[in-house]
């Protein structure tokens, strides 16, 4: 087992990381910039250290978390022997990757080659493609020019999703229903891209007005061999974003889920996938065919869901697997029990869903069992503006869906925060939503919710 661990990433990643490394007396390195020198991942650390951007500006504070030569450092200054990335910031980045294994540490999480391939977007698809998982109709190389994408559009059949190549995370994508639209959000999309990715590289894709969004929970193993290990329901989005996710998903019966996670493994087999990763799908709920969105080539905020019903722990199997062991359970024993649902307690407005950065007044967690909340923050932080809103997550487990919607309810009227702007009121109506309830939801619900 690896010894110490440097993560590098902050707030709840930060903090759910070091729980399990504690647990397995892995010693723990935290790095924070400035403003995040008081939060709890930094006291509960084994040991902490400052880093900073490389380069001065407005955006310092959220780029320290991205200065590969200052993380680098830390590692070496604290003795570390491995890096764990957490989600965000540099977790995707195949250069940072490498360069970890150059630097002769160990890299939590898949080969740089695979998080390469798999950062691309038309290149992902067409590996998928290849590999027989089911793919949207689509561009199989970036539209060149805005005629193209025209052409592209026409052939595809409106409406169509435009999206850079090298987005992720719901962001630099816009669906458009005609002509005009497509010529306005080639161009601003093809900006956005470059200015967040550096490329402007677009595709086109179908856009499925009523979709719903599942994804695949992948472990590639150290012998060689990719897991799957279950679908989670992911529909309830603001901005192409997760709001609450679910496991296992109320639109998968047993056969669409046999070739759902055999997608998956698949997936994962192509590039030769190791740790643990998420093959996104777009399911149609009308014809029941799903189709490859993407792969997030590390661990999913959402994680805890998938960990509830199958009684593991995700972050011991990645720790685990980098350390060329046996993932800590046995694949051929799990079986999924009960039911869990993941909240994204974010610092936002509820109805418009802006984010409300400020000061914590008030912070009391519910508890209980079956309720699980991994959180960033406590009474008397700030959330900043400089990075995400998310603040915590709350997760609950029960014995069926049901029962599990009856606890999330509870357990959000027991979650107290002050001080400043919060989502949970949204939680609250969304429990009690008929179309949440019933399981038939599919990723435009936050809209008719808040129309």
């Amino acid at each position: 087992m690896i010894e110490s661990l440097l993560i590098a990433n902050r707030g709840e990643i930060a903090r759910r990381i070091i729980r399990t490394a504690r647990r397995l007396g892995v010693r723990t390195v935290a790095v924070h910039s400035e403003v995040d020198a008081g939060l709890p991942y930094v006291a509960e650390t084994d040991e902490s250290v400052l880093v900073e951007a490389a380069t001065p500006g407005p955006a310092a504070m959220g780029a320290a978390y991205r200065n590969v030569q200052a993380i680098l450092a830390a590692a070496k200054q604290t003795g570390a022997a491995a890096i764990h990335p957490g989600y965000g910031f540099l977790s995707e980045n195949a250069e940072f990757a490498r360069a970890v294994v150059d630097a002769g540490l160990v890299w939590v999480g898949p080969p740089a080659e695979a998080i390469e391939q798999m950062g691309d977007k038309i290149n992902a698809r067409n590996l998928m493609a290849a590999a027989g998982v089911p793919v949207a109709p689509g561009t199989a190389e970036p539209v060149p020019d805005v005629d193209a994408a025209v052409a592209a559009a026409e052939q595809i059949g409106y409406p169509v999703m435009v999206k850079a190549a090298a987005g992720g995370g719901g962001m630099g994508m816009a669906a458009v229903h005609d002509i005009d639209a497509l010529r306005a959000q080639h161009e601003k999309i093809g900006d956005f891209a470059e200015r967040m990715f550096g490329d402007r590289a677009v595709l086109i894709e179908k856009f499925f007005p009523r979709i719903r969004h599942v994804e695949v929970q992948i472990l590639g193993l150290a012998d060689g061999r990719v897991l799957a290990l279950g679908e989670r329901e992911c529909s309830v989005q603001r901005r192409n974003q997760k709001l609450a996710e679910e496991a296992p998903s109320p639109a998968v019966d047993g056969p669409l889920r046999e070739r759902l996670l055999a997608a998956g493994r698949r997936a994962g087999e192509a590039v030769g996938y190791r740790n643990a990763g998420t093959v996104e799908c777009l399911l149609d709920p009308e014809s029941g065919e799903f189709y490859f969105l993407e792969m997030n080539t590390r661990l999913q905020v959402e994680h805890p869901v998938t960990e509830a019903v199958l009684g593991i722990d995700l972050v011991e199997a990645q720790l685990r697997i980098a350390s060329g062991e046996e993932p800590g359970f046995d694949p051929d024993a799990m079986r999924p029990v009960g039911h869990a649902i993941e909240l994204r307690v974010n610092a936002e407005d509820p109805k418009r869903f802006f984010p409300g950065p400020g000061a914590i007044t008030a912070w009391r967690e519910p508890s209980g069992e079956g309720v699980r909340v991994d959180s960033g923050y406590a009474d008397g932080d700030t959330v900043t503006p400089h990075y995400d809103s998310l603040m915590a997550k709350l997760i609950v487990h029960a014995p069926d869906r049901a029962a599990a919607i009856a606890r999330a309810r509870a357990a959000v009227a027991a979650f107290e925060v002050a001080g400043l702007k919060c989502n949970l009121p949204f939680f609250a109506d969304l429990l009690e939503h008929e179309d949440f309830i019933s399981g038939d939801y599919d990723t435009g619900i936050v809209a008719r919710m808040r129309a």
